[in-house]
């Protein structure tokens, strides 16, 4: 994998919020919208997360904005990312992620060059997630 392949097309921004009700009211108020659930957390077989009950917990739903989906994350009972950065941030933009052909590799790359992961879910068909710490070096 190159180095300047590793991230590919941008596929969704998710937000967090406190209410999920009233932000897709407000979405939907100004044309964004319908809202879907996102496919149920259970899928993911492979975690590495701090709660694995807080995980599957949390709420998302999505929309797409032209080729972009936007998702909205509220986190449930336990500890997650999540409600970390709703009690420490405040509402608001929690990751930005993107498509990429074989996320163990992209993940190897990354965390060879000191790039801490968060956390990480996999499907059995190898689909899946990585949270990435940019706070230090990006914000």
């Amino acid at each position: 994998m190159q180095e300047d392949k590793i991230f590919g097309t941008p596929h969704h921004i998710c937000l967090v919020v406190k209410d999920i009700e009233k932000t897709k009211s407000y979405y939907e108020s100004i044309g964004i919208g319908p809202w879907v659930d996102y496919p149920p957390l259970v899928e993911y077989t492979k975690l590495n997360v701090t709660d694995e009950k807080g995980f599957f917990d949390t709420r998302i739903v999505f929309t797409h904005v032209g080729n972009l989906q936007l998702q909205l994350a509220q986190p449930g009972e336990g500890q997650t990312i999540y409600k970390d950065f709703l009690e420490t941030k405040g509402e608001g933009v929690f990751h930005i992620g993107f498509e990429v052909d074989d996320v163990d590799g992209a993940e190897h790359e990354l965390t060879r060059d000191r790039i801490k992961i968060l956390a990480s879910g996999r499907r059995d068909d190898g689909s899946g997630f990585s949270y990435l710490d940019t706070r230090q070096q990006a914000g």
